[in-house]
C-alpha cells in the first residue's frame, strides 16, 4: 500500500515556513480564485515536497497557499489529487492530513459536482450536509495510527452543525443563493451515465462528483471540524441529451467563482469574530 510520510512532509513545510493556520481551506475545479484574495506570506509548490502526490489534472495548479484573509491565519490548498489519477486513498488524503497537522483545526472543502437534485441549475451553490462515500475505497483501511484517530471514527455530523449556521448567515447578509444537500463522492474518472444518476438521486444524493467525501472521513478521523460547498457545474441526472466535459465544468466554476468566494470569506471571517 503506498502512503505519504506526513511527518516527513510535515518537516520539509516547517524548513520553509513557520506559519501556523487556524483554517484550511481546499479549492475545487474552477474555484482557484480565492487566491488572489487573501493577503499570501508563503506558497510552497507541492513539487518542492519530497514524496508528496502530484495532480495531474489541468485546472489544479498544486500548490499550499498561507496568508490571512482578515485576520485569520489559513492556509489554501490550491488543487488536489484524485483516487482516478491512479492514487491511493492514503495519497489521496495525505494533503488534507497535512493541513490539519499544521495546526488548522477547521477545513473547508470545496468542490465543482454534478447536480442530481432536479430543482439544481448549473451555478447552484450546496451546502453540504451529509455524504455518502460508500462508492470510494476508506481511507482509513489498514493499521490504524492512533495518533492521527481512533480505530471506529463516529460519522453522525461529518460536517459541523455551527459551521453550517455560519455559512448560511453569510449567504443571507449577501444575498447569495445557497441550498442544502448531501454530496456523492464516485470514482470517476468517467462522468456518470443516465441510470447511474438516477441511481444515485433514488439513494438520497443531490450532487454527485469524485473527491471531498473520502477527505472529510480522513479529517474526521482527526476530530477536525469541517464545512463542505459544491458548486453544481451540470445537470447530471436527465442528462441523456446533454454533454459534460471537463471545460464545460471549469467555465461553470469560474462563472460561480465569485459568490462561492464571497460565502467562503464571509463565512471566515465571522469565524475569526468568535
Amino acid at each position: 500500500m503506498q502512503t505519504v510520510n506526513i511527518k516527513n512532509i510535515i518537516s520539509q513545510i516547517r524548513a520553509k515556513t513557520s506559519f501556523k493556520p487556524d483554517i484550511g481551506i481546499v479549492l475545487g475545479s474552477g474555484l482557484s480564485g480565492l487566491s488572489q484574495e487573501i493577503t499570501v506570506t508563503d506558497r510552497i509548490s507541492y513539487s518542492e515536497l519530497e514524496g508528496f502526490p502530484r495532480s495531474t489534472v489541468e485546472g489544479h495548479k498544486g500548490e499550499y497557499i498561507f496568508g490571512y484573509i482578515g485576520k485569520t491565519a489559513v492556509v489554501l490548498m490550491n488543487g488536489r489529487v484524485h483516487y482516478y489519477e491512479g492514487y491511493t486513498m492514503q495519497q489521496v488524503v495525505a494533503p488534507v492530513r497535512i493541513m490539519a497537522s499544521l495546526g488548522a483545526n477547521t477545513i473547508i472543502l470545496t468542490n465543482a459536482a454534478g447536480g442530481l437534485n432536479e430543482s439544481f441549475h448549473p451555478g447552484t451553490l450546496m451546502c453540504i450536509k451529509d455524504q455518502i462515500a460508500t462508492f470510494v475505497p476508506s481511507p482509513l483501511v489498514g493499521p490504524n495510527d492512533s495518533d492521527l484517530g481512533p480505530r471506529f471514527p463516529e460519522m453522525s455530523k461529518v460536517y459541523d452543525p455551527q459551521l453550517i449556521s455560519l455559512l448560511h448567515r453569510t449567504a443571507e447578509q449577501e444575498n447569495i443563493p445557497l441550498v442544502d444537500g448531501v454530496y456523492m463522492q464516485i470514482t470517476g474518472p468517467a462522468y456518470e451515465t443516465p441510470a447511474e444518476s438516477r441511481m444515485y438521486a433514488s439513494w438520497g444524493a443531490d450532487a454527485v462528483g469524485m473527491s471531498t467525501a473520502c477527505e472529510a472521513v480522513a479529517l474526521r478521523h482527526m476530530g477536525v471540524k469541517l464545512l463542505g460547498l459544491s458548486c453544481v457545474t451540470d445537470m447530471a441526472i436527465n442528462n441523456e441529451n446533454t454533454t459534460t466535459t471537463h471545460e464545460q465544468v471549469q467555465k461553470v466554476a469560474r462563472e460561480a467563482s465569485r459568490k462561492l468566494i464571497t460565502l467562503v470569506k464571509g463565512t471566515v471571517q465571522q469565524l475569526g469574530s468568535i
